[in-house]
């Protein structure tokens, strides 16, 4: 079976789209927040929720995609409300209804999340799991990277046009980015087949969990924990936003923080397949303990830089390098560690408890961090982002995949 196949390109021509649909709202969404006057506090509070309700979303789509046997309606469907939910944003005055297009959005990527994750590792052989979702991830990435390039180019542009209001521009990017998320519904449909595995009526949400291996439990705990401290990157945006906006406008300072994120996305394209392919020749696990460490730097560096009161660029775009190194390591291979343990009875069960895990974790991180940032100081915020994301490491480099 070759690992490079029209189920795994096409996935990753569908996940492209999507990536330029709601990446384009990631970027310009701090930008919005300030010209609206809503705090970090608030931002760190919607992520997290919408975080939240992929989470628990991933777990029942698992479960009811390992019970009937197929899974492709369910992933379309999990595509078509991202542009639903930016219409919300797009609208929005103040803070309920970016929550509600928030949570839109990410309701439905928690139903495609695990399902397509399942779809595309029945595709290949075990062998080539690490090159096929390193090669998923860096298409995925590239609509990352191209989304919030062109949303910055329109940013800029429409700052030549008259507006009612200073968010103007930013609803003017909103609308745009629809057009990617509608194509994103059409490729899945068209590029995509389902190996449809045989219906299990009789399987419960119970039966399902007591079919996870032990060691997958410790694997999760390990997740968890460093996702604790695994913030959104939206408040790494605004991060850079806060310190650029101390010596020029903050409309600049908004354009070249989205531009630092579009370098992040840029790392995880040109390390997703790579990684993989190492994956691959040493073992997921080992690499993926690389990766989590990566990611304490990036906290570590982000909470110094406040502390030295940074305003430079290349220290800036340093943290963003780490933060692309460490997302394309957990992006391909979180999935490919749970695939290496769970059975295929439960494998869109597994993926279901990753998101599960995945989700809580970054709500907790993600509204913590932003209350810390208001209450206490940034600083504080990402010291206590690098300690949890530091007790993750540790945790899962004494874990055994068999």
């Amino acid at each position: 079976m070759r690992w490079l196949n029209r189920t795994v390109a096409g996935a990753g021509i569908t996940s492209a789209l999507g990536d330029f649909c709601y990446e384009t709202t990631t970027i310009i969404l701090p930008g919005f927040f300030a010209v609206l006057g809503i705090p970090a506090a608030a931002l760190g509070m919607i992520e997290g929720v919408a975080d939240a309700v992929a989470s628990f979303t991933k777990m029942a789509s698992g479960f009811i995609a390992d019970r009937l046997g197929h899974r492709k309606a369910l992933v379309a469907l999990g595509y078509g409300l991202t542009p639903v939910g930016q219409v919300l944003i797009a609208l929005a005055s103040g803070w309920p209804l970016v929550l509600a297009g928030r949570v839109v959005s990410w309701f439905g990527k928690g139903i495609r999340g695990p399902l397509r994750d399942a779809i595309v590792v029945q595709a290949v052989t075990p062998d080539t799991r690490g090159r096929a979702f390193g090669f998923h991830r860096a298409l995925d990435s590239i609509g990352a990277v191209a989304g919030p390039l062109i949303g910055v180019a329109l940013l800029g542009w429409a700052q030549t046009t008259e507006w009612p209001d200073a968010s103007g521009p930013f609803r003017m990017v909103l609308w745009l980015s629809l057009v990617p998320g509608m194509l994103a519904v059409v490729a899945f449909a068209v590029l995509v087949r389902d190996p449809k595995d045989s219906p299990n009526p009789a399987l419960t949400l119970r039966g399902a969990l007591r079919g996870i291996p032990v060691r997958f439990q410790r694997y999760l705990r390990a997740v968890g924990l460093f996702g604790l401290g695994d913030y959104s990157h939206t408040l790494l945006i605004l991060a850079a936003t806060q310190l650029l906006a101390r010596r020029m406008d903050l409309v600049q300072a908004a354009q070249l923080a989205g531009l630092l994120y579009v370098v992040r996305n840029a790392v995880v394209v040109a390390a997703s397949y790579p990684i993989g392919a190492l994956a691959d020749r040493v073992g997921s696990l080992p690499v993926l303990v690389g990766g989590y460490a990566a990611g304490v730097v990036t906290a570590g560096l982000t909470g110094t830089a406040f502390w030295l009161d940074e305003q430079g660029v290349a220290p800036l775009a340093a943290i963003f390098v780490f933060a692309g190194l460490y997302s394309a390591v957990q992006d391909a291979l979180e999935s490919t560690v749970t695939a290496d343990i769970v059975g295929k009875e439960s494998l869109a069960t597994g993926y279901g408890l990753l998101g599960a895990v995945n989700g809580v974790a970054k709500f907790v991180s993600s509204s913590a961090i932003g209350l810390l940032w208001t209450l206490a100081s940034p600083m504080l915020a990402f010291a206590a982002a690098a300690a949890l994301m530091a007790g993750g490491t540790v945790a899962l480099s004494r874990l055994r995949v068999r």
